[in-house]
């Protein structure tokens, strides 16, 4: 079978979730044999990226415009390319691939499959851009594919909304590998960085206003004298909002206490998420938090908004979902970092529900499954529409 997985950019950095989510699709589909391919741009595009993604045909655009990620492409390349394969992944939404394949892929009758992955709400910014990009093409493209990939429960009615009826709607959660979190040092960590003895409590992603970091700072300042023996770690590309959050840290005068490391990886990433106490996600708006697979496979609980897609950490007991404003932080951070011994029994409960439900090994079937009902022409893949994840 052969696929082609699209998306906007491979960019670690400044990427998320979703582009997190195709790199190990598309690993793992041509680690059980599928003949794979990407189109994407080359924007943040590493050797080392490349290296892992052996074996996998990757057509890396020239990018022209950072800020709605416009390739330089030729229409005989990207036809040729849409040809050669069975099925399509569209990834995210606002696109201009994703507009570029649809059209090419409609005219060549390839079925498809999008991911929106969080991205349909018209949420943040360029609102009259997204506004305008539906009404010329998006709608036309989720309502058009042959199935459209929810990766939380949350996300089915972001779907609805856009015309696709319920059996045309499937879950297959994001996924999470744990080679890659196992090395730990924490007084190697500590000493590279500056940290003091004080336990951690660790944000990980961009500081952007959606994934909340100002949030959850601000309810750290508000708990300051209770939690003393507590130090914040903020891991994570600056999306705009350092000065504001350097700022408000200047002002309740935390500068020991609250630490902003940048973006790590590799073992770096490895020893901060092993030597903290509690991961939180503060996040305003998201579809499913790939933070919370990233603690749970290395056992440590997880204090998460409501918006985040996870709410399954609560009735698992993996941690608390708080509402995503300052005080539901900061009753969080009291109930959860009260002196007792309750954390290490939900980093072992939440270790244990991402075992059994979001390795990538496991899930990877699920899309190869989903591709062969699709190239049979099967329109019952789903008896019930919604699983339970």
């Amino acid at each position: 079978m052969k696929i082609l997985n699209v998306i906007m950019h491979m960019d670690a950095v400044t990427g998320g979730g979703s582009v997190e989510r195709t790199f190990q699709m598309s690993h793992f589909l041509a680690r059980i044999g599928e003949e794979c391919s990407v189109l994407t741009t080359d924007s943040g595009l590493t050797a080392e990226r490349l290296n892992t993604l052996a074996g996998i045909n990757v057509v890396a655009l020239p990018c022209l415009n950072k800020r709605f990620y416009i390739p330089r492409f030729s229409y005989a390349r990207i036809k040729k390319l849409v040809s050669a394969v069975d099925v399509i992944h569209l990834m995210n939404h606002w696109t201009f691939l994703n507009a570029l394949v649809y059209f090419i892929a409609k005219k060549l009758n390839k079925p498809y499959v999008v991911c929106a992955a969080g991205s349909l709400p018209i949420y943040g910014r360029s609102k009259t851009f997204k506004k305008l990009y539906n009404l010329l093409i998006g709608k036309m493209i989720i309502r058009n594919a042959s199935f459209c990939i929810a990766i939380s429960s949350d996300e089915i009615e972001h779907f609805k909304s856009y015309g696709v009826e319920a059996d045309k709607i499937i879950i297959i959660p994001n996924g999470i590998t744990a080679d890659n979190l196992m090395s730990k040092d924490d007084a190697l960590f500590r000493r590279k960085f500056k940290l003091s003895d004080n336990r951690i409590i660790l944000f990980a992603g961009r500081l952007n206003k959606i994934k909340g970091p100002d949030l959850l700072l601000r309810a750290f300042c508000n708990l300051k004298e209770e939690l003393h023996n507590y130090q914040l770690v903020f891991i994570g590309p600056d999306d705009g909002m350092l000065p504001m959050l350097k700022e408000i840290v200047s002002t309740n005068e935390l500068q020991n206490r609250v630490h902003f490391l940048g973006y790590l990886m590799g073992e770096d990433k490895s020893y901060a998420y092993n030597s903290s106490e509690l991961l939180v996600i503060p996040s305003r708006h998201e579809a499913m938090s790939i933070v919370v697979l990233e603690a749970g496979v290395i056992g440590k609980p997880v204090l998460l908004t409501d918006q985040c897609g996870f709410d399954s950490v609560a009735t698992i007991d993996g941690g608390k979902v708080v509402p995503a404003s300052v005080e539901g932080l900061r009753q969080g951070l009291i109930e959860l970092l009260d002196g007792s011994d309750r954390l290490e029994a939900m980093g072992k409960n939440l270790k244990k529900f991402v075992n059994e439900n979001f390795l990538w090994d496991s899930l990877v079937s699920k899309y190869v499954n989903l591709y062969k009902r699709i190239l049979n022409n099967d329109k019952k893949y789903h008896k019930n529409n919604v699983n339970s994840i």
